[in-house]
């Protein structure tokens, strides 16, 4: 009997980090709760999941980070509110965060062990499922498909794990889980031989980046319970993909989408600006702001 290709029916978020570069605002608010106009970071990367037809959402979480579950969950003043001073669409809106559908799951990293231990943490809710991985710092911007969606669908092709990346600058590699990809017979789909986490552009096998997106097999997280602390005495989720490939099939693929880097401020305000002027209500006076200032 032929086995029946898996798909993607979960989501992983770490969402535990600091968010030191955005020290006082990340002080007691999230990073992932910044917002992009009028939407946090972390509700552009739930939408983009759910949009792929995942399921359930795992968010793994830290102190301080009570406000991403509440983002999540029903409000019950808010809505009722809404409802008696007859603001439907603002009513609409908060009640549509994610579709009815859609689980959401809350897993807490006690301790700032690294992203790849933040990804174990979500290994007693994924168990033995294939699933995805978003980092909502890395906010991906399309008019077709969502990044998720593409990589979903490079996934049921070939049934092996897909990292999300894109071509940098040579000289940016040491910011980057970077691989030494093997042509393929699509462009922009690689065989990874090989990954090293923050190599100097000296020892960089490409300028192919990782860019926080994945899509993993669950044999990863056996991987991750015996790694060792990798770069920066942390549990390094590169480091365990390099012990992946050993055994599997990894494969990149350079996703269709502009992505920004709102892990950085200047990354966080080229997003601001770039989505103001798609936005529907408000693109037109903002670009008119921008002409009358010469920007």
């Amino acid at each position: 009997m032929t086995k029946k290709p898996q798909s993607i029916r979960m989501a992983v978020f770490p969402v535990a980090g600091m968010g030191t570069r955005f020290l006082p605002a990340t002080k007691a608010n999230p990073k992932e709760m910044l917002p992009i106009v009028d939407k946090p970071l972390i509700q552009y990367a739930a939408e983009e999941a759910v949009a792929a037809g995942i399921e359930t959402l795992v968010f793994v979480t830290g102190r301080n980070k009570r406000s991403i579950p509440d983002h999540f969950d029903k409000a019950y003043e808010l809505e009722t509110e809404l409802a008696e001073r007859g603001k439907d669409k603002m009513l609409e809106l908060v009640r549509n965060i994610v579709p009815p559908e859609v689980t959401c799951v809350y897993v807490r990293q006690t301790d700032a062990l690294g992203l790849g231990h933040a990804v174990a943490c979500a290994h007693p809710i994924v168990q033995n499922e294939p699933f995805a991985v978003i980092l909502a710092d890395d906010l991906i911007v399309n008019d077709g498909k969502g990044a998720t969606a593409q990589m979903v669908e490079r996934f049921e092709e070939n049934q092996c794990s897909v990292l999300g990346v894109e071509e940098v600058p040579p000289e940016d590699t040491h910011m980057y889980g970077v691989i030494d990809p093997a042509m393929t017979d699509k462009a922009g789909f690689w065989d990874v031989r090989g990954i090293v986490e923050k190599p100097s552009p000296a020892d960089a096998p490409s300028n192919v980046a990782v860019v926080g997106r994945y899509i993993l097999t669950p044999r990863i997280f056996e991987l991750l319970d015996k790694q060792e602390p990798g770069a920066g005495g942390e549990i390094q989720l590169t480091d365990a993909i390099g012990e992946l490939l050993k055994e599997e099939r990894v494969t990149a693929y350079e996703f269709e989408g502009k992505r920004f880097d709102c892990g950085n401020k200047l990354g966080y305000l080229q997003a601001n600006v770039e989505l103001a002027l798609q936005h529907p209500e408000l693109k037109d006076d903002f670009q008119a702001y921008l002409d009358a200032r010469g920007l």
